[in-house]
């Protein structure tokens, strides 16, 4: 079997003009993540990561930030646009392991949803897709709740 790995990084700054978009779904806070699209930073990351792993570049030169079309889109439809970008490359998705990084609010209560949302787009079960959250102890841009970190690695291999 033909596997392969690749890793995504993503970063947004939390702004009070903005809903809060993470993991395909709006969580209720006072600041949300800006960025030309919904500003998914977790969707973002996983974007990423598949297209890494298919030597396919980067969401960036995908789904370009100066494209009008991209402008206020749902992440969700990015992330379908890559899975179907993998399919027609010949590979399907094994699994997905990501990390949310900030402050607040609590991601923990709201991983089940995010891995029920997810999962159809990428036509894998929940079990396929883990999603862990964690502070920076106040350190730094996102300990100050200025911004938003995502990392993902995801496992594709050839049909």
């Amino acid at each position: 079997m033909n596997i392969r790995i690749g890793f995504g990084y993503d970063v947004h700054p939390l702004g009070t003009e903005r809903e809060l978009w993470l993991g395909g779904i709006k969580l209720e806070f006072e600041k949300g993540c800006v960025g030309h699209s919904d500003a998914d930073v977790l969707l973002h990351a996983i974007c990423d990561a598949l297209l890494g792993a298919a030597n396919l570049r980067d969401i960036g030169f995908h789904f370009p930030n100066t494209n009008p079309k991209y402008k206020g889109a749902d992440s969700k439809l990015l992330l379908k646009e890559v899975v179907d970008l993998l399919d027609k490359n010949g590979y399907a998705i094994g699994n997905v392991d990501a990390t949310l990084s900030l402050e607040a609010p609590k991601v923990n209560p709201h991983i089940t949803k995010m891995q029920q949302v997810i999962a159809p787009i990428m036509n894998v079960t929940t079990n396929d897709i883990s999603i862990k959250a964690t502070t920076n102890e106040g350190l730094g841009y996102v300990g100050k709740s200025e911004g938003v970190n995502a990392y993902a690695v995801a496992l594709i291999y050839k049909k």
